[in-house]
C-alpha cells in the first residue's frame, strides 16, 4: 500500500503563513483516513522534515504562496513546477528550505513518486495566531479537494 503524506507547512505565529499547520489540525479534527495516510504539521521544519518526505510515494504539500491574485484563491503546483523551478516565485519564506529539501530527495532518488503543493494566497501574514476569513472558509474546499485526490489512488 501507498504512503501518502498530507504535509501541512506554516508559522502560526504569522496569521495566515500558517495555514498549512491550520489545515492539517482540520483534517485531524473532521476526517478519519486510512492507516497510510499520515497527517504531518511540520511548520517551519524545512531539512528535518526530509525523513517524512523521503518515505512518502504521494506527498502533498499545503502551504501560502506569494502569487498575484485574490486572497484564498487556491493554485496547485506538481513535481514538475517545483523540481524545474516553474512555480511563479518562491514558496512562501520558510519554503525556500522546503524547496531546497525536495531537490536533495530528486538528487538522492527519493523523492516521492507524486507532489503536489496545494498553495493558497494569503490574505494576512502579521503577527497573529489565527487564520483571516477568507483563508478560514478555505479549509472546508481544500480538504474536499485533497479527500478526492486520496480517493483517486487508493
Amino acid at each position: 500500500m501507498d504512503n501518502i503524506v498530507i504535509f501541512g507547512a506554516g508559522n502560526v505565529l504569522l496569521s495566515d503563513e500558517g495555514f498549512g499547520v491550520h489545515f492539517v489540525r482540520y483534517l485531524e479534527n473532521n476526517y478519519t483516513f486510512p492507516d497510510n495516510v499520515k497527517l504531518f504539521d511540520a511548520g517551519t521544519l524545512g531539512i528535518m522534515a526530509m525523513h517524512v518526505i523521503e518515505e512518502a510515494d504521494y506527498l502533498f504539500i499545503v502551504d501560502v504562496v506569494d502569487v498575484d491574485g485574490k486572497p484564498g484563491e487556491i493554485r496547485i503546483y506538481d513535481k514538475d513546477d517545483i523540481i524545474l523551478d516553474r512555480i511563479p516565485t518562491k514558496m512562501s519564506p520558510h519554503q525556500i528550505g522546503l524547496q531546497e529539501v525536495l531537490l536533495l530527495s530528486e538528487m538522492r532518488e527519493r523523492l516521492p513518486k507524486v507532489v503536489k503543493l496545494f498553495g493558497v494566497i494569503p490574505e494576512n501574514i502579521e503577527a497573529g495566531t489565527t487564520l483571516s476569513n477568507s483563508l478560514e472558509e478555505k479549509l472546508p474546499i481544500l480538504a474536499e479537494l485533497l479527500v478526492k485526490e486520496i480517493e483517486n489512488i487508493t
